[in-house]
């Protein structure tokens, strides 16, 4: 019987580090060691050297910020989006957003989540971690890279339709009042807790 190789690439591709190396390589006929090989050496490649993370503020200010090598436990979840049935294939939006994280310099792995349930009803979902420190870091570059431009399209195309008057209405202070107070709310926050601890 031949072996389906990219059936197997797929399937290593959606293990765990623990699934994977919990993988005894001598029981394996030549093609799939080659294929866990890959595999293997992809993730190893993708690791993280230990403790220092360096990343840019707005102001192209390198912030050096310590992470962990085992910070997978510890991690958070930072996007998902569930997989197509019958397919082990990462979802588009869940590459694009490790894209974009990895571009950011933020330490992040994709990983296929199962989802409790009856099996019939067994969902899949495709999740990018990333080192809980930096889960707000990290949502806030995906909002930057990738939903916002989206979110502008949709408020265009919306204002477009709208009356002289109701455009008025639109104003962003009051339309978007709740955006607005986070920021504020944010902003003092932080502040508040810089204070606290002398930092000011």
């Amino acid at each position: 019987m031949k072996l389906d190789t990219e059936f197997l690439r797929q399937h290593y591709a959606a293990m765990s580090d623990e699934e994977l190396q919990s993988i005894d390589r001598g029981d394996l006929v030549g093609a799939a060691q080659e294929i866990f090989d890959e595999e293997l050496g992809k993730r190893e490649a993708q690791e993280m050297p230990a403790s220092q993370d360096v990343v840019l503020n707005e102001q192209g200010v390198e912030l050096e910020i310590e992470v962990e090598e085992d910070w997978l436990e510890h991690a958070a979840e930072a996007y998902s989006s569930y997989a197509r049935r019958g397919t082990t294939d990462p979802s588009e939006g869940s590459v694009d957003a490790r894209d974009v994280l990895e571009a950011a310099g933020i330490p992040c792995q994709l990983e296929l989540f199962e989802e409790p349930g009856e099996e019939e009803q067994t969902q899949f979902r495709w999740r990018v971690l990333v080192p809980g420190k930096l889960v707000h870091r990290a949502m806030s570059v995906l909002d930057r890279d990738i939903f916002n431009a989206d979110f502008e399209a949709e408020l265009k195309t919306h204002m477009e339709m709208l009356s002289d008057e109701e455009l008025r209405v639109m104003e962003p202070r009051y339309a978007f009042c709740g955006l607005y107070d986070r920021l504020e709310r944010i902003g003092r926050a932080y502040d508040e807790e810089l204070a606290r601890r002398g930092l000011e």
